[in-house]
């Protein structure tokens, strides 16, 4: 299954096409439930933090049938989540009504304090919730699912959260009071027949919060309540970054961390049990079937990274299903106020415009050359062989990969080798033709008599501007170089991952060191759970770090250097002492290839931008004597990121024919070019 989450896609809190092609996807896919509507909002009060679908009123029925009947057409079940988010929003946003929750007690990650609930909140909260059930039932879902754990009802659990003195605070039983009459009021509203599950959680692992102990005499309560039909069990608890990491593991982190914890649920009731929590291998899911901890496993991350896990194993393709290695580029996109999109499938989210899979063309056999073998390199490759092409690969190193292999050189990153490793395994079975240690000059090109030439020779590091900048190196030298020793400072003036790996590769070796940058924060671009993650390991292993500061001169000093930062706030300065410095100021495009092939393609190496943002890729010619179709991607563009690679290929690579013109029309059209120019094919 693929249980709930909120991608992002909403229009007005509508489940509007993007949406809904989404979770089609996964259905046409093979996967046998999708709970749709993660934190589906059920009241005014509570607030999209994160695009979340809002089910408080009944101009969401039209999308609920559409988006149900969507994915029953191919197959599966649907149902919807729904959740009052209590303290776990924010009051300025949507109605800037006041943020309700059992207690005045703030969370850190939202940062709301709460008004403390009075009765006429509880009763007209209880009443959304069933108003809002009769709606999904209304709107086609099989079920729904009702989050307890951190969102409002899991805070009336929580004693961290919880100082009530009523009938709704103290003791255990007074702690559920809102949770049964919440799921009396549903069940009295949508009937026995309709299926009710609860996401619950199993264990905060926060002392003072709900134990091991308390969450199993939850789940019996429940149980003998007799109005549940199912249990989704979670672990931990949101409520930091660190927190939400521990919810949404990204790499770097234990896989299947809290299945055991799923399994204590298993052993204490007989309800179904559900779980999903850094599950995205088949090993790890049939071992948590097989071994009864859970009645149904949650691939979520998994099925964004590959919609149609499901459809491989049953056709015997286990080996080339695209496994998820948690970059979490979904997860923390959306609570960036981002839409959902995948670091590995650029395909997820855009099903309107772009294929995960590809029907192979009449153009098949027509030659197409990749120079570049980095992510962005593979990716095209791999489309344009899939399409039916016959693709050359030329890198320039003994190894494919770019910079993904100096990104997967510490420990906290090393999952990244799987995208690199999906990617060759496509190739290998596409038969497209690699060719190592070729670094590629235009002859080599012009020689292969290519229709399609895709530029993917990514980049090189940007220049420090600053006096002395002979003395700093480059980060990639961390990867490449002698290991270095001594107190090393590192300058990221780009606050994303490079600089987390290039540190802990450093500290590898012995080094001591000091991350300084001129951001307010240290790798101030990640979102919450690569944060979290990341600096506490760069913490663990004895990082400093130095915020709004940037370095203008280095000089010799001995055998050591002297290194002058300023304060970007207060333009003080100050000076330091280090064996080493190195740096990440972004990437110069390694383009000159690119730039030397121009007046040999018929398109001068455009695609018109106009097209591609309705996704085609149109060029105009203005060469008609020209030898091929030309383009560049990924780095060799500009400095950017893996996803950026992949979506440059895919949405060039996954459209573009030759002359505008496609299936046999853009073959004849091959052929005749070609010998127009005397030459044969």
């Amino acid at each position: 299954m693929s249980t709930a989450h909120a991608p992002a896609y909403v229009e007005n809190g509508w489940p509007t096409e993007r949406y809904r092609l989404y979770h089609e996807e996964k259905a046409k896919g093979g996967l046998a439930l999708t709970v749709v509507g993660g934190s589906t909002n059920v009241s005014s009060d509570s607030p999209s933090a994160f695009g979340q679908l809002y089910a408080g009123d009944d101009s969401i029925l039209p999308w609920f049938e559409l988006l149900t009947g969507g994915v029953h057409s191919h197959g599966a079940a649907i149902m919807c989540q729904l959740t009052h988010m209590g303290r776990r929003t924010s009051s300025d946003v949507g109605e800037w009504l006041p943020v309700i929750g059992p207690s005045n007690t703030r969370e850190r990650a939202h940062r709301a304090y709460p008004k403390s609930m009075e009765r006429a909140d509880i009763v007209r909260v209880t009443k959304d919730f069933a108003a809002a059930a009769v709606r999904c039932k209304k709107g086609g879902f099989d079920g729904i699912e009702i989050l307890s754990h951190s969102h409002l009802l899991g805070q009336f659990l929580s004693p961290l959260i919880n100082f009530r003195q009523d009938d709704y605070g103290g003791s255990l039983e007074n702690r559920l009071r809102l949770t049964f009459d919440v799921l009396n009021g549903v069940r009295d509203a949508v009937g026995d027949e309709f299926i009710i599950g609860l996401r619950i959680t199993g264990n905060d692992f926060l002392k003072g919060g709900l134990s091991r102990e308390d969450c199993i005499e939850i789940a019996q309560r429940l149980e003998q309540c007799g109005l549940v039909d199912f249990l989704n069990v979670l672990a931990g608890a949101p409520y930091d970054d660190l927190g939400l990491a521990q919810w949404m593991p990204p790499m770097g982190t234990p896989a299947a961390r809290f299945l055991g914890v799923a399994k204590d649920i298993r052993e204490a009731v007989l309800l179904p049990i559900f779980y999903a929590g850094g599950i995205a291998d088949i090993a790890t899911a049939r071992h948590a079937l097989r071994d009864g901890i859970v009645d149904m496993v949650g691939m979520t991350r998994a099925h964004i990274a590959d919609p149609y896990l499901v459809s491989k194993l049953q056709t015997g393709q286990e080996d080339r299903i695209r496994t998820c290695v948690g970059m979490n580029y979904c997860a923390d996109r959306v609570n960036q106020g981002k839409d959902a999109l995948c670091g590995q499938n650029a395909a997820t989210g855009r099903e309107r415009f772009f294929p995960h899979r590809f029907r192979r063309h009449e153009i098949a056999g027509l030659r197409a050359v990749v120079v570049g073998g980095g992510p962005g390199g593979l990716e095209a490759s791999r489309v344009l062989a899939e399409r039916g092409y016959r693709v050359t690969l030329f890198e320039a190193s003994n190894q494919l990969g770019g910079q993904i292999n100096m990104a997967a050189g510490g420990s906290t990153r090393r999952q990244m080798r799987g995208v690199i490793d999906w990617l060759v395994n496509e190739l290998e079975h596409l038969g497209v033709d690699v060719r190592y240690n070729m670094l590629a000059e235009a002859e080599d090109i012009l020689r292969e008599k290519p229709v399609l030439v895709v530029i993917a020779t990514g980049a090189l590091p940007r220049s420090l501007n600053i006096g002395g900048a002979h003395l700093a190196r480059p980060i990639w030298d961390v990867f490449t170089g002698q290991p270095p020793v001594g107190e090393v400072i590192i300058f990221d003036d780009r606050g994303d991952h490079h600089s987390l790996v290039a540190a802990e590769v450093a500290t590898q070796s012995g080094a001591c060191v000091t991350l300084l940058t001129p951001d307010r924060t240290p790798l101030h671009n990640l979102g919450p759970t690569n944060y979290g993650v990341g600096m506490r390991n760069l913490y663990q292993r004895g990082v400093n770090f130095l915020t709004d500061r940037e370095i203008v001169a280095l000089r010799p000093d001995g055998n050591r250097l002297t290194v002058t930062v300023r304060n970007v706030l207060t333009d003080l300065e100050e000076k330091f002492q280090a064996d080493h410095v190195f740096y990440e100021v972004g990437t110069e495009e390694n383009a000159e290839l690119y730039f030397e092939l121009q007046s040999h393609s018929v398109n001068n190496g455009q695609i018109e931008v106009a097209s591609l943002l309705d996704g085609k890729a149109e060029y105009r010619t203005v060469n008609p004597a020209g030898d091929f179709v030309l383009f560049r991607i990924g780095d060799a563009v500009s400095s950017r990121n893996i996803h950026a690679a992949l979506f440059d290929a895919l949405r060039v690579c996954s459209v573009i024919t030759v002359a505008g013109q496609t299936g046999s029309d853009q073959a004849r059209y091959s052929v005749t070019h070609r010998q127009m120019k005397g030459e044969t094919t």
